[in-house]
């Protein structure tokens, strides 16, 4: 495990998962949020923020969390090992409110951004039903057969995979 794609809803876990591999692998995590926003939330143009990822996933190794279906397959392809957090409607919009008592709003250094509006509430809440089968799909097709596909369907369920990747790289 070099090349580690964190994937799933907002809420999820993606950044706290990413954080804790790139410690136990001794490798360099991107948090997209962070290479896509600015701190007054402007987003970075399509084609470079494409481009930042495939300078990213040309490194021998790394740990990227995020979703950004348009720029999956680049990740996808270059991975050995797709993490999907995929947890319960409810617990990743507990995750997008607990993160911002916790943290509060805007960005943060260790890959929290946030920032809940109507929009947000409505993607982790549908995610499920509309984004979870096109991400899915394309794990199939641009994972499928070289990378390792980890689910991870709950908290306890991470922190005991996260607990086995650790005796295993400790």
């Amino acid at each position: 495990m070099k090349k580690v794609a964190v994937v799933g809803c907002g809420g999820s876990g993606k950044s706290h998962v990413a954080r804790k591999l790139g410690a136990l692998l001794g490798a360099p995590v991107t948090h997209l949020d962070a290479a896509f926003y600015d701190e007054e939330w402007n987003e970075l143009p399509m084609a470079e923020f494409a481009e930042l990822q495939r300078n990213l996933v040309a490194q021998p190794a790394w740990v990227i969390d995020g979703n950004y279906n348009s720029t999956l397959r680049i990740r996808l392809e270059a991975c050995d090992t797709v993490v999907l957090m995929d947890v319960s409607t409810p617990a990743a919009l507990w995750g997008i409110f607990s993160r911002q008592i916790r943290h509060g709003a805007g960005h943060r250094g260790n890959g929290v951004h946030n920032r809940i509006h109507w929009g947000v509430i409505k993607y982790v809440a549908t995610y499920r039903r509309k984004m979870r089968p096109r991400v899915m799909a394309k794990i199939e097709q641009f994972a499928a057969g070289h990378a390792t596909v980890v689910l991870l369907t709950s908290r306890r369920h991470t922190r005991r995979w996260l607990r086995q990747v650790a005796a295993e790289h400790g």
